[in-house]
Protein backbone atom coordinates (compact mmCIF):
# COMPACT_ATOMS: atom_id res chain seq x y z
CA UNK A 1 0.00 0.00 0.00
CA UNK A 2 1.30 3.47 -0.90
CA UNK A 3 2.10 5.42 2.24
CA UNK A 4 0.88 8.92 2.99
CA UNK A 5 -2.69 8.35 4.20
CA UNK A 6 -2.00 6.82 7.58
CA UNK A 7 -3.28 9.98 9.28
CA UNK A 8 -6.85 9.11 8.26
CA UNK A 9 -8.89 7.57 11.03
CA UNK A 10 -12.32 5.97 11.09
CA UNK A 11 -13.96 4.15 14.02
CA UNK A 12 -15.17 1.40 11.69
CA UNK A 13 -11.61 0.20 11.15
CA UNK A 14 -10.24 -1.74 14.14
CA UNK A 15 -6.71 -2.13 12.75
CA UNK A 16 -4.76 1.02 11.95
CA UNK A 17 -3.40 1.76 8.49
CA UNK A 18 -0.13 2.78 10.11
CA UNK A 19 0.40 -0.64 11.71
CA UNK A 20 1.61 -2.39 8.52
CA UNK A 21 -1.12 -5.01 8.72
CA UNK A 22 -1.76 -7.09 5.59
CA UNK A 23 -5.52 -7.03 6.14
CA UNK A 24 -8.11 -4.77 7.77
CA UNK A 25 -10.63 -5.64 10.46
CA UNK A 26 -13.78 -3.58 10.07
CA UNK A 27 -16.97 -3.35 12.13
CA UNK A 28 -20.05 -4.47 10.15
CA UNK A 29 -23.62 -3.31 10.78
CA UNK A 30 -26.11 -6.02 11.74
CA UNK A 31 -28.95 -7.00 9.46
CA UNK A 32 -27.12 -5.98 6.29
CA UNK A 33 -25.75 -7.91 3.31
CA UNK A 34 -22.48 -7.38 1.44
CA UNK A 35 -22.11 -5.89 -2.02
CA UNK A 36 -18.60 -6.62 -3.31
CA UNK A 37 -17.06 -5.30 -6.50
CA UNK A 38 -13.68 -4.50 -8.02
CA UNK A 39 -12.63 -2.40 -11.00
CA UNK A 40 -9.61 -0.49 -12.25
CA UNK A 41 -8.66 1.26 -15.48
CA UNK A 42 -6.00 3.12 -17.39
CA UNK A 43 -6.16 6.94 -17.55
CA UNK A 44 -8.81 8.53 -19.77
CA UNK A 45 -7.76 12.09 -18.86
CA UNK A 46 -4.37 13.74 -18.49
CA UNK A 47 -4.95 15.36 -15.09
CA UNK A 48 -3.83 12.76 -12.48
CA UNK A 49 -6.13 14.06 -9.73
CA UNK A 50 -9.14 13.95 -12.06
CA UNK A 51 -8.14 10.45 -13.18
CA UNK A 52 -8.07 9.30 -9.54
CA UNK A 53 -11.56 10.71 -9.00
CA UNK A 54 -12.94 9.13 -12.17
CA UNK A 55 -11.41 5.71 -11.43
CA UNK A 56 -12.76 5.75 -7.88
CA UNK A 57 -16.24 6.88 -8.97
CA UNK A 58 -16.25 4.12 -11.57
CA UNK A 59 -15.34 1.48 -8.98
CA UNK A 60 -17.95 2.71 -6.49
CA UNK A 61 -20.72 2.76 -9.09
CA UNK A 62 -21.65 -0.93 -8.98
CA UNK A 63 -22.57 -0.61 -5.32
CA UNK A 64 -24.90 2.31 -6.04
CA UNK A 65 -26.46 0.42 -8.96
CA UNK A 66 -27.72 -2.21 -6.52
CA UNK A 67 -29.11 0.36 -4.11
CA UNK A 68 -26.22 -0.16 -1.70
CA UNK A 69 -23.94 2.19 0.19
CA UNK A 70 -20.14 1.96 -0.12
CA UNK A 71 -18.65 0.92 3.22
CA UNK A 72 -14.96 0.19 2.68
CA UNK A 73 -12.60 0.67 -0.26
CA UNK A 74 -9.09 -0.59 -0.99
CA UNK A 75 -6.73 0.89 -3.59
CA UNK A 76 -5.45 -1.10 -6.59
CA UNK A 77 -2.44 0.67 -8.11
CA UNK A 78 -0.10 -0.14 -11.01
CA UNK A 79 2.51 2.55 -11.60
CA UNK A 80 5.85 2.99 -13.47
CA UNK A 81 7.62 4.31 -10.40
CA UNK A 82 11.07 4.15 -12.02
CA UNK A 83 10.15 6.36 -14.96
CA UNK A 84 7.40 8.63 -13.66
CA UNK A 85 7.39 11.07 -10.76
CA UNK A 86 5.90 10.13 -7.42
CA UNK A 87 3.91 13.39 -7.41
CA UNK A 88 1.74 12.02 -10.22
CA UNK A 89 1.04 8.92 -8.15
CA UNK A 90 0.25 11.03 -5.10
CA UNK A 91 -2.24 13.13 -7.05
CA UNK A 92 -3.99 10.01 -8.39
CA UNK A 93 -4.34 8.63 -4.87
CA UNK A 94 -5.51 11.97 -3.51
CA UNK A 95 -8.21 12.11 -6.16
CA UNK A 96 -9.34 8.60 -5.28
CA UNK A 97 -9.23 9.32 -1.56
CA UNK A 98 -11.37 12.44 -1.91
CA UNK A 99 -13.97 10.51 -3.89
CA UNK A 100 -13.99 7.68 -1.33
CA UNK A 101 -14.59 10.20 1.43
CA UNK A 102 -17.36 11.85 -0.60
CA UNK A 103 -19.05 8.44 -0.85
CA UNK A 104 -18.93 7.97 2.93
CA UNK A 105 -16.79 4.86 2.69
CA UNK A 106 -13.58 4.27 4.62
CA UNK A 107 -10.27 3.59 2.89
CA UNK A 108 -9.04 0.32 4.42
CA UNK A 109 -5.75 -0.26 2.61
CA UNK A 110 -4.78 -1.58 -0.79
CA UNK A 111 -1.98 -2.94 -2.94
CA UNK A 112 0.48 -1.47 -5.46
CA UNK A 113 2.88 -2.95 -8.01
CA UNK A 114 5.36 -1.60 -10.52
CA UNK A 115 4.04 -1.66 -14.07
CA UNK A 116 4.84 -0.05 -17.40
CA UNK A 117 1.37 1.52 -17.58
CA UNK A 118 -0.64 3.44 -15.00
CA UNK A 119 -3.71 1.61 -13.72
CA UNK A 120 -5.85 2.59 -10.75
CA UNK A 121 -9.11 1.55 -9.18
CA UNK A 122 -10.75 0.18 -6.07
CA UNK A 123 -11.97 -2.98 -4.47
CA UNK A 124 -15.20 -1.87 -2.80
CA UNK A 125 -17.39 -3.49 -0.18
CA UNK A 126 -20.84 -2.01 0.23
CA UNK A 127 -23.82 -2.71 2.45
CA UNK A 128 -27.37 -3.30 1.34
CA UNK A 129 -30.69 -4.44 2.77
CA UNK A 130 -30.85 -8.14 1.78
CA UNK A 131 -34.62 -7.82 1.29
CA UNK A 132 -34.47 -4.65 -0.83
CA UNK A 133 -31.91 -4.27 -3.58
CA UNK A 134 -31.95 -3.76 -7.33
CA UNK A 135 -30.52 -6.04 -10.00
CA UNK A 136 -30.51 -6.76 -13.74
CA UNK A 137 -33.46 -9.11 -13.33
CA UNK A 138 -35.78 -6.63 -11.61
CA UNK A 139 -37.42 -4.96 -14.64
CA UNK A 140 -41.19 -5.30 -15.04
CA UNK A 141 -43.35 -4.69 -18.09
CA UNK A 142 -44.71 -1.15 -17.93
CA UNK A 143 -41.72 0.29 -16.07
CA UNK A 144 -40.14 3.49 -17.37
CA UNK A 145 -36.39 3.95 -17.79
CA UNK A 146 -34.45 6.91 -16.40
CA UNK A 147 -30.80 7.70 -17.17
CA UNK A 148 -28.75 9.77 -14.72
CA UNK A 149 -25.75 10.85 -16.86
CA UNK A 150 -25.40 11.76 -20.55
CA UNK A 151 -23.83 9.48 -23.15
CA UNK A 152 -20.62 10.13 -25.07
CA UNK A 153 -17.59 9.99 -22.79
CA UNK A 154 -16.05 7.17 -24.85
CA UNK A 155 -15.95 9.40 -27.91
CA UNK A 156 -14.60 12.30 -25.83
CA UNK A 157 -11.82 10.12 -24.40
CA UNK A 158 -10.88 8.94 -27.90
CA UNK A 159 -10.63 12.53 -29.11
CA UNK A 160 -8.57 13.55 -26.09
CA UNK A 161 -6.15 10.68 -26.61
CA UNK A 162 -5.77 11.69 -30.26
CA UNK A 163 -5.28 15.36 -29.26
CA UNK A 164 -8.18 16.22 -31.56
CA UNK A 165 -10.24 19.34 -30.94
CA UNK A 166 -10.32 21.54 -27.84
CA UNK A 167 -8.46 19.26 -25.43
CA UNK A 168 -9.05 21.38 -22.33
CA UNK A 169 -12.81 21.54 -22.93
CA UNK A 170 -13.03 17.83 -23.77
CA UNK A 171 -11.09 16.83 -20.64
CA UNK A 172 -13.30 19.02 -18.45
CA UNK A 173 -16.43 17.44 -19.94
CA UNK A 174 -15.14 13.93 -19.26
CA UNK A 175 -14.30 14.84 -15.68
CA UNK A 176 -17.60 16.65 -15.11
CA UNK A 177 -19.62 13.51 -15.79
CA UNK A 178 -17.28 10.54 -15.26
CA UNK A 179 -16.01 11.99 -11.98
CA UNK A 180 -19.53 12.29 -10.56
CA UNK A 181 -20.73 9.67 -8.08
CA UNK A 182 -23.95 7.76 -8.72
CA UNK A 183 -24.84 8.38 -5.10
CA UNK A 184 -28.13 10.14 -5.85
CA UNK A 185 -29.30 7.30 -8.09
CA UNK A 186 -28.45 4.78 -5.40
CA UNK A 187 -30.49 6.79 -2.90
CA UNK A 188 -33.48 6.82 -5.26
CA UNK A 189 -33.29 3.01 -5.50
CA UNK A 190 -33.38 2.80 -1.71
CA UNK A 191 -36.08 5.41 -1.14
CA UNK A 192 -38.49 4.15 -3.79
CA UNK A 193 -37.70 0.44 -3.47
CA UNK A 194 -36.74 0.05 -7.13
CA UNK A 195 -35.98 -3.52 -8.20
CA UNK A 196 -34.26 -3.04 -11.56
CA UNK A 197 -31.15 -0.99 -12.30
CA UNK A 198 -27.62 -1.09 -13.67
CA UNK A 199 -24.81 1.32 -14.40
CA UNK A 200 -23.65 2.19 -17.90
CA UNK A 201 -20.00 1.33 -18.47
CA UNK A 202 -18.01 -0.57 -21.09
CA UNK A 203 -20.92 -2.14 -22.99
CA UNK A 204 -22.55 1.23 -23.58
CA UNK A 205 -26.17 2.20 -23.00
CA UNK A 206 -27.44 -0.27 -25.59
CA UNK A 207 -25.33 -3.17 -24.36
CA UNK A 208 -26.31 -2.71 -20.73
CA UNK A 209 -29.97 -2.25 -21.70
CA UNK A 210 -29.76 -5.61 -23.45
CA UNK A 211 -28.30 -7.18 -20.30
CA UNK A 212 -31.29 -5.87 -18.35
CA UNK A 213 -33.75 -7.13 -20.94
CA UNK A 214 -32.25 -10.62 -21.12
CA UNK A 215 -31.98 -11.03 -17.34
CA UNK A 216 -35.55 -9.82 -16.77
CA UNK A 217 -37.20 -11.67 -19.68
CA UNK A 218 -38.54 -8.47 -21.25
CA UNK A 219 -37.88 -6.17 -24.21
CA UNK A 220 -36.68 -2.59 -23.96
CA UNK A 221 -37.62 0.38 -26.11
CA UNK A 222 -35.19 3.31 -26.14
CA UNK A 223 -36.20 6.67 -27.61
CA UNK A 224 -33.26 8.08 -29.59
CA UNK A 225 -34.59 11.63 -29.42
CA UNK A 226 -34.81 11.45 -25.61
CA UNK A 227 -31.39 10.00 -24.84
CA UNK A 228 -29.15 12.80 -23.44
CA UNK A 229 -26.14 12.64 -25.74
CA UNK A 230 -23.28 15.05 -25.00
CA UNK A 231 -23.43 17.53 -27.94
CA UNK A 232 -19.65 17.65 -28.33
CA UNK A 233 -19.58 13.85 -28.50
CA UNK A 234 -22.17 13.85 -31.28
CA UNK A 235 -20.05 16.34 -33.23
CA UNK A 236 -16.82 14.41 -32.68
CA UNK A 237 -18.42 11.07 -33.56
CA UNK A 238 -19.48 12.61 -36.84
CA UNK A 239 -15.80 13.38 -37.48
CA UNK A 240 -14.79 9.76 -36.95
CA UNK A 241 -13.77 9.91 -33.29
CA UNK A 242 -15.55 6.65 -32.45
CA UNK A 243 -13.64 4.19 -30.20
CA UNK A 244 -13.00 0.65 -31.34
CA UNK A 245 -14.64 -0.79 -28.23
CA UNK A 246 -17.88 1.03 -29.05
CA UNK A 247 -17.85 -0.35 -32.59
CA UNK A 248 -17.36 -3.84 -31.12
CA UNK A 249 -20.35 -3.28 -28.81
CA UNK A 250 -22.60 -2.31 -31.72
CA UNK A 251 -21.49 -5.24 -33.87
CA UNK A 252 -21.88 -7.75 -31.03
CA UNK A 253 -25.42 -6.59 -30.23
CA UNK A 254 -26.80 -5.92 -33.71
CA UNK A 255 -28.73 -9.21 -34.07
CA UNK A 256 -30.84 -8.32 -31.01
CA UNK A 257 -31.41 -4.68 -31.92
CA UNK A 258 -34.12 -3.05 -34.03
CA UNK A 259 -33.47 0.44 -35.38
CA UNK A 260 -35.88 2.39 -37.59
CA UNK A 261 -35.07 2.99 -41.23
CA UNK A 262 -33.72 6.51 -41.54
CA UNK A 263 -32.48 6.75 -37.94
CA UNK A 264 -29.42 8.96 -37.52
CA UNK A 265 -26.52 6.46 -37.70
CA UNK A 266 -24.38 8.66 -35.42
CA UNK A 267 -26.98 8.47 -32.63
CA UNK A 268 -27.44 4.73 -33.14
CA UNK A 269 -23.66 4.27 -32.85
CA UNK A 270 -23.47 6.49 -29.77
CA UNK A 271 -26.09 4.33 -28.07
CA UNK A 272 -23.33 1.71 -27.88
CA UNK A 273 -20.50 4.12 -26.96
CA UNK A 274 -18.37 2.52 -24.24
CA UNK A 275 -18.64 4.68 -21.12
CA UNK A 276 -16.31 5.03 -18.15
CA UNK A 277 -18.16 5.78 -14.92
CA UNK A 278 -21.45 6.34 -16.73
CA UNK A 279 -24.82 6.93 -15.13
CA UNK A 280 -27.46 4.54 -13.82
CA UNK A 281 -30.37 3.11 -15.77
CA UNK A 282 -33.28 3.00 -13.33
CA UNK A 283 -36.38 0.93 -14.03
CA UNK A 284 -39.23 2.87 -12.42
CA UNK A 285 -42.90 1.92 -12.08
CA UNK A 286 -45.14 4.59 -13.61
CA UNK A 287 -46.63 5.63 -10.28
CA UNK A 288 -43.14 6.44 -8.95
CA UNK A 289 -41.77 8.12 -12.07
CA UNK A 290 -42.44 11.75 -11.13
CA UNK A 291 -40.99 11.29 -7.64
CA UNK A 292 -37.87 9.58 -9.00
CA UNK A 293 -37.26 12.38 -11.50
CA UNK A 294 -37.74 15.03 -8.82
CA UNK A 295 -35.27 13.33 -6.46
CA UNK A 296 -32.61 13.03 -9.16
CA UNK A 297 -32.99 16.61 -10.33
CA UNK A 298 -32.90 17.94 -6.77
CA UNK A 299 -29.54 16.17 -6.31
CA UNK A 300 -28.13 17.70 -9.50
CA UNK A 301 -28.27 14.51 -11.58
CA UNK A 302 -29.91 14.11 -14.95
CA UNK A 303 -33.27 12.34 -15.09
CA UNK A 304 -33.46 11.47 -18.76
CA UNK A 305 -36.71 9.63 -19.50
CA UNK A 306 -35.22 7.45 -22.24
CA UNK A 307 -37.57 4.53 -22.75
CA UNK A 308 -39.85 1.88 -21.39
CA UNK A 309 -40.04 -1.83 -20.60
CA UNK A 310 -42.19 -3.92 -22.96
CA UNK A 311 -43.33 -7.55 -22.94
CA UNK A 312 -40.90 -9.99 -24.47
CA UNK A 313 -41.65 -10.70 -28.13
CA UNK A 314 -39.36 -13.38 -29.62
CA UNK A 315 -40.13 -12.22 -33.17
CA UNK A 316 -38.96 -8.67 -32.36
CA UNK A 317 -35.64 -7.22 -31.30
CA UNK A 318 -34.82 -7.49 -27.60
CA UNK A 319 -33.76 -3.84 -27.80
CA UNK A 320 -35.80 -1.49 -29.97
CA UNK A 321 -34.48 1.95 -30.89
CA UNK A 322 -37.27 4.28 -31.96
Amino acid sequence: MISGFSHLRDDRVLTGLSDNEDAAVVRFPGGKALVQTIDFLTPIVNNPYWFGQIAAANSLSDVYAMGGEPYTAMNIVCFPIETMGKEILRRILEGGMDKIRESGAVMAGGHSIKDKEIKYGLSVTGIVDPAAFSSNRGLRTGDHLLLTKPIGTGVLATALKADFGDSAKIEELIYRWAGRLNKAGGAVIQKLGLKGATDVTGFGLGGHALELAKASGVSIELWLDKIPFIPEAVELAGMGMFPGGSTANRNFCHKLVEAPTGADPILVDLTFDAQTSGGLILSVPEEKLAQARDLLLEAGDLAGHIGQVLPDAPERGKLRLV
